[in-house]
């Protein structure tokens, strides 16, 4: 896995582990060699078209891919772990273009790539890969949803789509976020067209009462939630 010596990503312990968040919402795991990934949400428009919601532009799969892919180039991860939601419905998955399912197969190809089942999807059937309703791993679950935290274990999720607000140099800035508090992460969404919950708002609180908010873009800026806008 690649190791670059600067980077504007940001390194944060979880359970004895540490991992490293990136600006695009990814994380790595580097002594693992994995690369996690959430809510991909694959798919969206065509779904919301077909059951007669706001018709939005058909590219989101193909963005969606493309940013995966970049990651997997600069990384060079051993494993992938899609954390759920990699498409917005199970019909979806079974009528992804080909090019996407091309793609995919290219990038699951001479590593090990493990989708996750979440409450949109339970994992895309003719894709390569192994699909669980969690993974556990040394002293880190990685599941869809956050859920009870043993003693000792931290907890990677997604689910939220996490986004927070803060004052950067006189401007009011929004980004997607991971939410790091105690033995928890959360990610953000990665794909393309999937919006986001407030970081502070009441259900993420609830699992994140304090803790430090991530925020995506050009790189990772890190914020107390405490200090967030809301």
């Amino acid at each position: 896995m690649n190791a670059p010596a600067s980077s504007p990503s940001h390194r944060f312990a979880l359970a004895g582990e540490t991992l490293e968040a990136r600006p695009t919402g990814a994380l790595v795991w580097p002594a693992r060699g994995w690369l996690v990934v959430s809510d991909l949400h694959l798919g969206k428009s065509e779904r919301l078209a077909r059951r007669g919601g706001a018709l939005l532009p058909p590219y989101e799969t193909e963005e969606t891919v493309a940013r995966l892919a970049a990651e997997v180039e600069a990384v060079r991860p051993e494993a992938v772990i899609c954390l759920g939601d990699s498409f917005d419905d199970l019909e979806v998955g079974a009528a992804l273009p080909a090019a996407a399912t091309e793609r995919l197969s290219a990038l699951a190809a001479g590593r090990r790539w493990i989708w996750i089942a979440g409450n949109h999807d339970a994992g895309p059937p003719e894709l390569p890969g192994e699909h669980r309703a969690e993974l556990r791993a040394g002293a880190l679950v990685f599941r869809h949803e956050a859920g009870a935290l043993e003693d000792g274990t931290g907890e990677v999720s997604g689910h939220w789509h996490p986004k927070a607000r803060l004052v950067a140099r006189g401007r009011r800035v929004s980004r997607p976020c991971f939410v790091v508090s105690g033995a928890r992460a959360i990610l953000p969404a990665f794909g393309a067209y999937t919006g986001g919950l407030d970081a502070r708002a009441a259900p993420l609180a609830r699992l994140a009462p304090e803790g430090t908010a991530l925020l995506t873009g050009r790189r990772v800026v890190a914020a107390p939630l405490a200090a967030l806008g809301r």
